[in-house]
């Protein structure tokens, strides 16, 4: 079998992306401005939601959401142990207290059981995390916030708008994906996405910030309020101040600067054109890769069932029986065969800047054995079909060769 030569994720760039970014940079307009609200129309009409925030990344949109509702110190917000540091990073940014909780023994997703018990009256969001792009059980979280909601006491009014502690997805993989026919960006209450260059949909850097209708929420408003986080606490964006005569604002906040440019949007805008073909192809990927793997101890996590559809972001499997030197020498050697690997994730308390907070892995035994045996293999739609097979067949054959030594 000749060598090849597969790297884990690159971006799925075309000319219509080129053309796009390049009738930009003619325009005389490159930071923030129509192209990005063209943008952010079409993801709201993709999600199905009122409004969305194009920002520079899913974290920016993450801790937007925190700072919005007006979380900081004396606050609790709630996120997995098995999730990358981006959710749990911002909790400390706005000053509040991560409580970190250990996922199911037989999933990813937060163990209800412990989540139930994790929330206190200082409890203000919970971030459950779409990992590969595979929904949560939406239905148990609201049930738990509802049934938890005579502990809440809230701190500003769109803490009031809920009257309960809030769910702000963590969907940086999931674009694309739905619960009960429900489009991601419309099942948590506030929901972040990732346009990051290894994302299934990519601005090359990027994310955005949705949030679900509710009648309690007044869209426009709330959507300024997001703007003016996200540029220093502007009154009028840059496209605004532009006009004749419109130079006069105020900053009514001292904020920060995450937007996204019209640069960035229009890589988007194209990628928008192209997405459907895009999830095509990952999911031609993904069911050659179950086909293959079939009958083996190489188990993946499943992008479809009764109640959801995955976007399919990452490929993620567990090597049954596998002890962590076997992982990482499985790993090693598809290297060698030229097939870059990955693992989502180290849990965040392994991590040194959540260790120095205190935490620690031996308090979360599910997470550290869905880690010690996962292998991520290569998804994106730059993958050939004869390179998808030479992924299988070298998988394959060193799992079997590593297990057998």
């Amino acid at each position: 079998m000749t060598k090849m030569n597969i790297p884990f994720s690159p971006p799925d760039i075309s000319q219509m992306e080129i053309d796009e970014v390049v009738d930009t940079l003619k325009s005389g307009w490159i930071t923030t401005g129509p192209k990005t609200k063209e943008l952010e129309r079409l993801l709201s009409a993709y999600t199905q939601t009122n409004k969305t925030v194009c920002l520079n990344s899913a974290t920016a949109g993450l801790e937007l959401v925190l700072r919005v509702l007006g979380v900081g110190p004396g606050d609790e917000v709630i996120v997995p142990a098995m999730t990358y540091t981006a959710s749990c990073s911002v909790i400390t940014h706005v000053g509040a207290t991560p409580v970190i909780v250990d996922i199911q023994n037989d999933g990813f997703e937060m163990d209800y059981v412990q989540l139930e018990k994790a929330i206190t009256t200082n409890t203000k969001v919970i971030i459950p995390v779409e990992l590969a792009g595979i929904p949560c059980d939406y239905n148990q979280l609201y049930e738990l916030v509802k049934s938890k909601s005579h502990l809440f006491t809230a701190k500003n009014k769109w803490q009031e708008s809920f009257n309960r502690v809030v769910i702000l997805s963590d969907s940086a993989h999931a674009l694309g994906s739905s619960y009960k026919g429900i489009p991601a960006g419309k099942l948590a209450d506030f929901t972040s996405f990732s346009f990051h260059a290894v994302k299934n949909f990519t601005t090359g850097e990027g994310g955005s910030v949705t949030w679900r209708p509710f009648d309690k929420i007044d869209d426009e408003e709330l959507y300024k309020e997001f703007q003016m986080y996200s540029l220093h606490g502007q009154t009028k964006d840059a496209l605004a101040k532009t006009k004749l005569g419109s130079w006069e604002y105020d900053i009514v906040l001292p904020a920060y600067k995450c937007n996204m440019t019209d640069i960035m949007a229009s890589i988007g805008l194209a990628q928008m054109k192209r997405y459907s073909q895009l999830l095509s192809r990952r999911k031609e990927i993904v069911d050659k890769y179950n086909q293959g793997f079939a009958g083996t101890t190489i188990k993946a996590l499943q992008h479809k069932g009764k109640d959801y559809q995955s976007s399919m972001h990452l490929y993620i499997t567990h090597i049954e029986g596998a002890s962590l030197e076997q992982r990482n020498e499985i790993i090693n050697q598809m290297a060698e065969r030229g097939i870059a690997c990955n693992v989502h994730y180290k849990p965040l308390p392994m991590l040194t800047a959540y260790r120095n907070l205190g935490f620690s892995v031996d308090d979360y035994p599910n997470a550290y054995s869905y880690f010690v045996n996962e292998i991520t293999l290569p998804l994106h739609t730059k993958l050939t079909d004869e390179e998808v097979e030479y992924i299988i067949e070298n998988l394959k054959n060193i799992v079997e060769s590593v297990k057998n030594v």
